[in-house]
C-alpha cells in the first residue's frame, strides 16, 4: 500500500502523510477520511469517498509488511523511520560498507534519497570511493528473510540502468535482524547487514539558586 500511495501521489488524499507507516495503518488512515475497503482472500482495494471506482491492487506478495507494535504510535513511527533516513544519509562519509568510504549517489540535481526507479523508490542510494553502487534498504522495526528479495530488486535495477559494469552491493539497515534474514544473505555475498539502536536519556539539571539562599 505505500509503494501505491508512492506511484499514485494525485489519487490520495492531499493531507494524507505515509511515509513511515506500515500498510495495516494506511488502511485505517484511509478509512478514517470516509474511504471504504473490499477486501478478498488475497487483495484489498480502497474506493474514494461517493465513488465506485477502486484503486488499484494496494497488497502484493511482494511488499514488506511490517506488524503493528502497541508500544507505538503511528508519529513516533514516522519520526523514527525520518531520524533513520537522515541519519545515515547525512553521515555516508562516516559509514564504511566493505572499508569504503561513501558518499550520495547525485543524478542531474537529484539526490540518492528515495530515488526513483521503474520497480519502486530506493530508500538511499550512495556510491563508494572506486564508483561502485551501494543500495540501502532501511526497516523501521524488525527486517524479515522477504527484505532480500526487495533488495535484489533495486540492486537488479541499478546493475541494468547505472551500474555500466560497475559493481553493485546491498546494505538492510533494521532495528533487528531476523535469523531467517541472516540466512538468507549467505546467498548474497554482496549484501550488508547492519543493526542501528537508539539511545534515550534524560540528565537533570540543576537549578539556579536564588539570591536569597
Amino acid at each position: 500500500m505505500l509503494q501505491w500511495c508512492r506511484d499514485n501521489p494525485d489519487r490520495a488524499p492531499s493531507n494524507l502523510v505515509f511515509r513511515g507507516r506500515n500498510s495495516r495503518a494506511l488502511r485505517r488512515a484511509f478509512e478514517k477520511m470516509g474511504w471504504s475497503s473490499a477486501e478478498t482472500e488475497e487483495e484489498i482495494h480502497l474506493i474514494s469517498p461517493g465513488s465506485s471506482v477502486v484503486f488499484g491492487k494496494l497488497f502484493d506478495d511482494a511488499e514488506e509488511q511490517e506488524p503493528d507494535s502497541a508500544a507505538e504510535s503511528e508519529e513516533t513511527v514516522f519520526k523514527l523511520e525520518n531520524q533513520l533516513q537522515d541519519f545515515i544519509s547525512h553521515n555516508l562519509e562516516s559509514i564504511r560498507v566493505g572499508n569504503k568510504r561513501l558518499r550520495l549517489y547525485m543524478e542531474n540535481g537529484a539526490t540518492g534519497i528515495e530515488f526513483s526507479t521503474d520497480v519502486g523508490r530506493i530508500d538511499i542510494l550512495a556510491v563508494d570511493q572506486e564508483g561502485a553502487f551501494v543500495v540501502f534498504e532501511l526497516k523501521r522495526g524488525n527486517a524479515a528473510d522477504r527484505a532480500i528479495g526487495q533488495l535484489a530488486r533495486y540492486m537488479g535495477w541499478v546493475r541494468t540502468h547505472l551500474a555500466n559494469g560497475r559493481m553493485v552491493s546491498g546494505v538492510i539497515v533494521a532495528h533487528e535482524i531476523s535469523r531467517e534474514l541472516r540466512y538468507a544473505i549467505a546467498a548474497f555475498p554482496n549484501v550488508q547487514l547492519f543493526e542501528y539502536e537508539i539511545k534515550f536519556a534524560l540528565n537533570p539539571v540543576v537549578q539556579v539558586e536564588s539570591a536569597g539562599a
